[in-house]
């Protein structure tokens, strides 16, 4: 444990940041999982729907630092090639 108190307040706010990004990971995950869900149960509809939903959640995750900016473009990208797929 650290004895000095700057040290003690970065503990303190490494922890709470810890708790906010993994909220927001487990957040953009779940708005992907949904995605995939729809892909894989082939209603066209619905996984647009999901895609128009997680597109900006996964943006926001960029622009919050809890993904690389070419990451989320990169996922954006793939869940769009498969939903577009699964429409035609």
């Amino acid at each position: 444990m650290p004895n000095i108190a700057s040290a003690k307040k970065r503990v303190r706010t490494t922890a709470k940041r810890t708790a906010i990004n993994t909220a927001r990971k487990t957040r953009v995950r779940g708005f992907i999982r949904k995605v995939e869900e729809a892909i894989a149960s082939g209603d066209s509809k619905a996984a647009l729907a999901a895609l128009k939903a997680a597109e900006p959640e996964i943006m926001r995750g960029v622009s919050k630092g809890i993904l690389h900016k070419n990451t989320g473009s990169r996922k954006v990208s793939r869940l769009t090639k498969r939903v577009s797929k699964l429409s035609k």
